[in-house]
């Protein structure tokens, strides 16, 4: 079916009455508005990303950082949506010890760049109960807040260094997740959001 902003904005696609503040992994997808390629672009099988993408990934992965329960694994910033794995959990990383990154995104990118932009490697969803406080906000609240802040910066880089303007909106109204159920489950999406640039051609958002 044919993108109709009217109808996917309005269309509902949360689970209906399922926590999304409770322990687990989503998967997570969010595409700029009318699917404008804004982030970079696909070169021989491999996502080059721009300011602006690098903007957006170095955000995502601060998410552990600034909200109590989130963790962050697998993501890729293509060039107008982005795929993750978040998790939330009631035993955050401690305080410094930095998001993990992106093992998918590499581009080459001068010194300062890299060091605004961590690395790690993908890692098992964590097993049994873990201990600490619960987290205090949910997985709409946190993307919300993503949201928010990516359209400022990016706002700011319009204005300041002339990135593309946007229409009216960065990001579509909603977003996509999935509830990752099991172990198997989860490195099958790990192994899509790594190759998601190989299949840029036949990707839905492809524009």
């Amino acid at each position: 079916m044919k993108y109709n902003p009217d109808i996917h904005h309005r269309r509902s696609i949360r689970l209906k009455g399922y926590d999304y503040s409770k322990e687990g992994l989503y998967f997570i997808t969010t595409c700029t508005q009318n699917r404008l390629c804004l982030f970079g672009e696909i070169e021989k099988g491999g996502m080059i990303l721009n300011d602006a993408g690098i903007m957006i990934k170095t955000i995502w992965h601060e998410i552990p950082e600034y909200y109590h329960g989130f963790n962050v694994h697998e993501c890729v910033v293509m060039p107008n949506h982005i795929h993750g794995i978040i998790q939330i959990s009631s035993n955050p990383k401690p305080v410094g010890a930095g998001p993990r990154a992106c093992p998918v995104c590499t581009h080459p990118v001068n010194e300062l760049q890299q060091t605004n932009v961590p690395t790690t490697t993908r890692q098992p969803p964590t097993k049994g109960q873990p201990r600490g406080g619960a987290p205090t906000m949910s997985l709409s609240d946190v993307m919300h807040r993503f949201k928010t802040l990516t359209t400022k910066r990016y706002t700011d880089g319009v204005k300041n260094n002339d990135w593309p303007r946007f229409d009216k909106k960065l990001w579509q109204r909603n977003y996509y997740e999935h509830i990752i159920r099991n172990e198997k489950s989860y490195y099958q999406i790990s192994d899509y959001i790594q190759t998601n640039p190989l299949k840029w051609q036949d990707d839905k958002y492809y524009a």
